[in-house]
């Protein structure tokens, strides 16, 4: 996939210090922004912090745009990294669907910097978009059928672990249940997940470390 002619010029009015052009890009992608960190974070005055990270952090990134990849995917996987970034830093574990690298030591890459070529990042990026979409998408079916279904507990423990980021033992004092219900809700979830991503031929780095307490 790769950036539109409009993405382009858009880009480059930017650069050239247009402001009704950087208005333009606010108005596209402020609202979408919002929703994605809102639906991750459930604060909005978090997640409008993280949609202003987001926005600096693209004019911070803007002399390595490859403007070869879509520009949405580029604002998208700034706002996973700052997402990642602030869940980090107010000690909340990210786990579906932040789409960053790690680095081996746990970090996250801050995709605005200068030490990765954009089409480096854009490559990787796009991949754990792709597995973390999917992987969103099979979560949500998991949680209609739990709501269709009563299955309010192992909603709940869902919604804690895998939305919010808490931890087991957390979670199982949160809700009055040990630790083994809630590992066992969460085994239920992840194995639903991996035999979904083997039926797709998904290949998923994210369930790996889901396995992880």
């Amino acid at each position: 996939m790769t950036a539109s002619q409009a993405d382009r010029q858009l880009v480059q009015r930017i650069r050239d210090g247009n402001p009704d052009a950087w208005q333009q890009c606010i108005d596209l992608y402020e609202g979408r922004l919002l929703a994605f960190a809102r639906a991750r974070l459930q604060d909005r005055m978090a997640a409008e912090d993280v949609v202003q990270e987001t926005l600096l952090g693209f004019l911070k990134a803007l002399p390595n745009y490859d403007e070869r990849t879509p520009l949405e995917s580029w604002m998208f996987s700034i706002a996973s990294h700052k997402l990642v970034d602030f869940m980090r830093r107010s000690g909340r574990r990210p786990v579906l669907p932040l789409l960053t690298s790690e680095s081996k030591d746990g970090a996250a890459r801050d995709l605005t910097g200068p030490g990765r070529a954009a089409s480096s990042i854009m490559r990787s990026s796009e991949r754990a978009q792709a597995e973390a979409a999917f992987l969103e998408q099979v979560l949500r079916e998991l949680i209609r059928d739990f709501r269709k279904n009563g299955a309010w507990e192992r909603l709940k423990c869902v919604e804690l672990i895998f939305v919010l980021g808490w931890a087991n033992k957390d979670v199982a004092r949160r809700m009055q249940l040990s630790e083994q219900n809630v590992a066992n809700h969460k085994f239920f979830v992840v194995q639903k997940l991996r035999d979904a991503a083997k039926a797709a031929r998904v290949e998923s780095q994210i369930l790996n470390s889901l396995d992880a307490e």
